[in-house]
């Protein structure tokens, strides 16, 4: 089975690299260090599986996962991250990856996950899913809802209450309530906080460098 490993920092990507070449069914094929590296190694290599670290340089791991899946569906897709939270297993498993390991996994849990992404890529496998999917069932689940990730978005562009409220036709007080809420649910304390969470988890893919708006 051949793997593609997309890791910003080298020493992953080549202490990986050499667990997964170990192992007699499974061969490194390619590296790379951005979302558009590992999409052109990708179209070249063709790769059975991709193993792609969450949070990378120029967007997400699931920026990968997206682009791939919408290309193929036997290709088998592993999100590996330092944010093993519930919110980043969600939003793996949505995007269409086959299995999310945490970096502070045993190496074996990767090998394991990419064995299965590459003979059922379209099944879903995580240590924590079962944990995940209890908490939310219990309502303590911090997905945002429609209104307030338009409300993320604009914030990620620098604009402030007044300018999201004219944008979306609401109040500032309705503004800055969705704003509270979206900080409540991401654990921040102000929007540099929030779009550092969002793009952590995958809620946005880039955020452009704004000044917030007065």
């Amino acid at each position: 089975m051949r793997v593609l490993l997309v890791d910003d920092h080298e020493l992953i990507r080549s202490g990986l690299g050499a667990v997964i070449d170990m192992e007699d069914d499974l061969d490194v094929v390619g590296t790379a260090a951005t979302v558009a590296e590992a999409v052109a190694q990708y179209e070249a290599l063709q790769p059975d599986v991709v193993v792609a670290d969450l949070q990378l340089p120029d967007g997400t791991g699931l920026d990968i996962v997206r682009t791939v899946r919408a290309k193929s569906e036997k290709t088998g897709l592993i999100v590996l991250t330092m944010h093993s939270g519930d919110d980043q297993i969600f939003a793996a498993m949505e995007a269409g990856a086959s299995g999310f390991v945490g970096k502070d996994a045993p190496s074996g849990e990767v090998v394991k996950a990419a064995r299965h992404a590459a003979i059922s890529p379209r099944s879903f496998i995580c240590t924590g899913l079962l944990g995940a999917m209890m908490r939310r069932q219990s309502g303590e689940s911090t997905r945002l809802s429609e209104r307030e990730h338009d409300v993320l978005l604009l914030l990620a562009d620098g604009l402030g209450a007044a300018q999201i409220g004219e944008r979306l036709y609401l109040s500032e007080s309705t503004a800055k309530s969705h704003i509270a809420k979206i900080y409540q649910k991401l654990g921040a304390a102000n929007r540099a906080q929030a779009l550092v969470t969002a793009m952590r988890i995958g809620l946005l893919s880039s955020v452009q460098r704004a000044q917030p708006s007065a």
